[in-house]
């Protein structure tokens, strides 16, 4: 099989390569691996660079690689597999699942103690907010929000279960108003929580014998076991000009079992390959290999825009993703529902996210496409490297 059996030009997935390739030659990044797939067919993977450069290891197509907020599209299908079974809907109040969560106001400014001034909820926060990121919740994380300070006090990351995860952000308010701003938070990890109660299972546990497993995910997971650990890449971090150093992960510990506190926002492993299948999996809209492990309607809701153009008009910013009309946010995920509008070359309903380790993806419905890419750099100086291999990719396109 080769790219233009899919119309796609080979010289053109060179030219994305090489754009990838020039990020290591400059020092920014050790190595990559991407993936390009089109019409169900894998058409490239490429390994370049190294895992580490001391000892010298380069990497390879089975590597293991940390996808951080990847996480969240795949907790997003997770909540659509249980709204197939009908145990929740879109416009159901959060404590209709998670009853600890009844009594939370909105922290409408700050007195001169600078103890929040709360308020009720004009409504109670519903699901369609927690799977978009407009309930109201944050990350605790900002060092310009007053609020987390709070965060910090209840230390919600530190929770030994989910139980007593939803049981710290029970005592914190609300950043605002229910469905009225938009804000990175730890939503997807409160779905986490959700998935447990309604599946009655551990969310690693959903996770593998709802997706993984039926997808043949063999390398995905909350953890890496033993005999796993040395295909697990070296997490990195820019230590100055040119000076990629690698270093413990500062998130959360990389566990060689399943760990007792999952989070649906972030914490899965995983290699190019598997990841390719749950995209495609999202690209067949539920579908794969003749079984419907989710239907079309749970995944199409996932990959709709939810969010008002007015409300896109106000811009948010989460890490290379910038909310503004025509790209707007799903369920878990971001997606350009008026690409022309967005300023971007990809098709209507291009659904995205990526990882704090610099790894991304898309599928593209209307051109049948997908691309995955695997980095492990934790930092801000990271490139934008899914905006930079879109535009290459759309170049490629010889249907277009």
């Amino acid at each position: 099989m080769t790219p233009e059996d899919v119309n796609l030009s080979s010289a053109g997935l060179d030219r994305a390569d090489a754009a990838v390739r020039q990020k290591i030659d400059d020092g920014v990044i050790a190595g990559a691996v991407t993936l390009v797939a089109r019409h169900g067919e894998i058409v490239r993977t490429t390994a370049m660079g190294l895992d580490r450069r001391f000892p010298r290891k380069p990497l390879r197509t089975d590597t293991i690689f940390r996808i951080f907020s990847m996480t969240k599209p795949v907790t997003g299908l997770a909540m659509g597999i249980l709204a197939d079974r009908g145990l929740w809907k879109p416009d159901d109040p959060i404590a209709d699942h998670l009853p600890e969560l009844r009594d939370l106001r909105v922290a409408t400014g700050f007195d001169d103690h600078g103890r929040p001034v709360l308020a009720d909820p004009e409504h109670p926060p519903t699901m369609r907010e927690l799977l978009t990121h407009t309930a109201g919740f944050g990350y605790g994380w900002d060092k310009t929000d007053p609020l987390t300070r709070l965060y910090r006090a209840e230390k919600p990351f530190r929770a030994a279960n989910l139980d007593d995860f939803v049981a710290r952000l029970s005592r914190l308010p609300l950043a605002y108003q229910p469905g009225t701003s938009w804000r990175y938070s730890l939503s997807m990890d409160l779905q986490g929580a959700i998935i447990e109660r309604l599946g009655g299972q551990s969310l690693p546990d959903f996770f593998h014998e709802h997706i993984f497993a039926p997808l043949g995910m063999a390398d995905t997971a909350f953890h890496t076991p033993p005999g796993k650990r040395r295909r697990r890449a070296a997490l990195h971090y820019t230590g100055g000009p040119f000076r990629l150093l690698p270093i413990r992960n500062p998130l959360y510990r990389d566990p060689t079992a399943p760990p007792e506190a999952a989070w649906g926002g972030m914490g899965l492993v995983s290699t190019i390959g598997d990841y390719a299948k749950f995209a495609q999996l999202l690209l067949n809209r539920g579908e794969w290999h003749g079984r419907q492990l989710v239907s079309a309607e749970a995944v199409t809701a996932q990959m709709t825009n939810q969010l008002p153009e007015a409300l896109l008009e106000k811009g948010f910013h989460a890490g290379h993703m910038d909310l503004r009309p025509g790209f707007g946010y799903g369920y878990d995920g971001a997606v350009f529902h008026d690409p022309a509008l967005a300023g971007s070359p990809v098709g209507r309903g291009t659904y995205q996210w990526d990882g704090a380790a610099g790894t991304w993806f898309w599928v593209d419905p209307e051109h049948d496409l997908l691309y995955v890419g695997m980095i492990q750099l934790l930092s801000y100086q990271a490139p934008p490297l899914q905006k930079i291999t879109q535009a290459l990719l759309a170049d490629a396109l010889l249907d277009r």
